[in-house]
């Protein structure tokens, strides 16, 4: 497709869709706008594959988001959950069905973006995005868009698609406003074959002593992902918290391939989707689940539903068209991620006033596993859970209420479920 312009402009190509970011979001987004046999222009300002900061858990939502024949990497089958309460009160919960998988970010985002470049997108990687026009000399008309590179060459699209992650560009320009935002740390430690047995297949979360923090260690293979979040502003605690964590495990003695931190943000509720022919998705977006900080099924689905609508937007021919495919993005994201959101949010409510509780209540009652366990194995969802099931929003809104915190003894015992 080129330029409406003459002379000169017209020798310049203008991409259907232009994708800024090659994580999941944008790779699903890439993916989605090309199956539907539009050209599609993939920006990445890395060298693929690279390392992101990630615990790597792919629950049930992030398979079921997947393109068709796409096969996981997966560096472990979680079928068993520890849980304690900053290193007491430790339980395992198990399962004879998998609960969720384990992936290393860098070959999962790659075989996304190969994905992605099977139906027919393009791939441009070493390339950092200085700033969108929607209007100004770069732009040659109204229903273009001008991804400005760094240098100064200026990429021409019908719509554009934001997925350049937290700190995103994109998202300065559409507007995204930040509801919360929390600090990671984490340590890729590779460990002997002794200790990786004892990790195959199990997991563990353990709810921190900070406010709404836990900690994660996930086995992939010969290393283990051990990290801990919590809220920004505790950068001294969750570094302390990191470190404390990893030696109760006995894994100090360990040197780490990794370290690493990163921010995670949550959007507000009132925080805009779209600005012009320009819509954005997944981190980018600040879709992700308050409680957990689960990004990449958000960041799945998110970009999915973003390349669907970007090829609306790039097929609109004016203003009032164009508005109508970004409200109607807007309206699917909010109707399904912001439910879970939504929900997530008061998760971490209750969570950060009476971990106690939540713990109790997920290691002995068995509904409550059942639940978490329906989650990440894809059966069901946070919303869904609330929407289905009346009595989940009720216990929900009694824990956030109750001011008694009950724990199990301390002591490691183990349950098998289902």
């Amino acid at each position: 497709m080129s330029s409406e312009n003459s002379s000169a402009d017209d020798e310049q190509r203008v991409w259907d869709v232009v994708v800024v970011g090659a994580g999941p979001a944008g790779a699903s987004a890439a993916y989605a706008a090309a199956v539907a046999g539009r050209s599609v222009l993939l920006l990445e300002k890395a060298e693929l594959p690279r390392y992101k900061t990630c615990g790597g858990g792919i629950i049930g939502p992030s398979r079921d988001a997947l393109p068709p024949g796409f096969e996981l990497p997966l560096q472990d089958r979680v079928h068993a959950v520890t849980f304690s309460l900053d290193g007491k009160f430790t339980r395992t919960r198990r399962s004879k069905q998998m609960l969720f998988g384990l992936i290393n970010r860098p070959e999962f985002d790659q075989q996304l973006v190969e994905h992605a470049q099977k139906a027919g997108a393009e791939l441009r990687t070493g390339v950092t995005v200085s700033r969108v026009e929607q209007h100004g000399s770069a732009v040659p008309d109204r229903r273009t868009v001008a991804v400005v590179l760094q240098g100064g060459e200026a990429v021409l699209a019908r719509a554009v698609v934001g997925a350049d992650g937290s700190a995103s560009r994109i998202g300065a320009h559409v507007g995204v406003k930040l509801d919360q935002v929390d600090l990671g740390l984490e340590a890729e430690i590779p460990v002997p074959e002794t200790v990786a047995e004892d990790w195959q297949g199990r997991v563990l979360i353990d709810w921190g002593p900070m406010p709404g923090s836990y900690g994660w260690v996930f086995p992939k293979g010969d290393t283990l992902t051990v990290g801990v979040i919590s809220a920004r502003g505790e950068g001294a605690a969750t570094k302390r918290y990191l470190e404390d964590f990893i030696a109760r495990l006995g894994l100090a003695g360990f040197e780490p391939s990794i370290s690493s931190g990163h921010l995670t943000r949550c959007r507000a509720e009132d925080s805009p989707l779209s600005r012009g022919r320009v819509l954005v998705c997944g981190d980018a977006a600040g879709l992700l689940e308050p409680w957990t900080r689960e990004g990449i099924s958000f960041a799945l689905r998110s970009g999915r539903l973003a390349g669907e609508w970007a090829v609306r937007i790039a097929e609109a021919h004016d203003a009032v068209d164009t508005r109508r495919q970004a409200l109607n993005y807007a309206f699917a994201i909010k109707a399904g991620l912001g439910v879970e959101m939504a929900v997530g949010k008061s998760m971490l409510a209750a969570f950060e006033r009476r971990p106690g509780m939540l713990h109790a209540a997920i290691t002995s009652f068995r509904p409550a596993w059942r639940a978490f366990a329906g989650i990440t194995r894809g059966s069901t969802t946070l919303g869904e859970m609330v929407r289905s099931h009346p009595m989940a929003g009720r216990a929900l809104s009694a824990l956030d209420r109750r001011s008694a915190v009950v724990a199990p003894t301390d002591a490691e015992s183990t349950a098998t479920t289902e």
